[in-house]
């Protein structure tokens, strides 16, 4: 079977083999995380993860795609139901540390994974989608110094500089610490927004913890169904990295 095309699980144990997996790598890592303790877990054989997925990297591939696609979505929602530029633009900050603990365990996973991730042939749809995220993103700097709300700047690199930001949240961020995850994307939207608004007057509106931006993104989270891959919530705490 060629390793670019990923074998689409069958029903049955699939999700339970998934979501499994995807907790392992989240506190293990890729290289860390093995069949035989899935099959004990479960009490499967390693046969039927072998049957339902083929290889450990089609494996780690459904889990990206499935993240993904469930980003896509959320994003979209977020973008449609707010109505600006900064709005849209600050929605999708504080979705990027929302998923600290939305959907915990696969974020973890998929950010620490992330440079393998960008390599193997058998991702190649998971990387299709990231980049239709990341111009999704771009769409709305363009569109923002189109309408006169930021200033001119170099849209992919101010992009590539606040996505590598939140793809390091897993190795700091502490769902148990003092600040809030709230708190936390206020302060990313704050950092983001203050250097691209021309007229920072709105800034405290779109930082605002009770404001309408953050209701309508947790809205968004909350009403997204996933695909049934992975839990909302991971069966054991992911730790954050000291």
């Amino acid at each position: 079977m060629s390793t670019s095309r990923l074998r689409r699980p069958t029903a049955g144990k699939s999700g339970a083999i998934l979501e499994t997996f995807t907790r392992y790598v989240a506190e293990r890592g890729y290289d860390g995380t093995n069949f035989g303790d899935i099959a004990e877990e479960l009490e499967i054989s390693k046969g039927t993860i072998v049957h339902h997925y083929g290889t450990k990297d089609q494996l780690l591939a459904a889990l990206h795609e499935s993240y993904m696609q469930r980003r896509l979505r959320e994003a979209r929602e977020i973008v449609e139901r707010l109505a600006s530029p900064s709005e849209r633009l600050a929605g999708l900050l504080f979705a990027f540390m929302l998923y600290q603990v939305h959907d915990r365990a696969a974020t973890v996973a998929f950010q620490r994974e992330i440079a393998r991730l960008a390599r193997h042939v058998a991702l190649a749809e998971g990387v299709r989608l990231r980049s239709e995220y990341l111009s999704l993103v771009r769409s709305l700097l363009r569109d923002g110094i189109a309408e006169g709300e930021f200033r001119d700047c170099d849209v992919r690199v101010q992009s590539l500089l606040f996505f590598g930001s939140a793809h390091w949240a897993w190795t700091w961020f502490d769902p148990e610490g003092s600040d809030t995850v709230e708190q936390v994307g206020a302060n990313l939207v704050d950092l983001v927004l203050s250097s691209l608004l021309i007229n920072r007057d709105r800034l405290g509106e779109l930082t605002d913890l009770d404001g309408h931006v953050l209701a309508t993104v947790l809205g968004c989270l909350s009403n997204a169904t996933g695909t049934g891959d992975t839990a909302e919530e991971p069966a054991q705490p992911v730790p954050a990295i000291p």
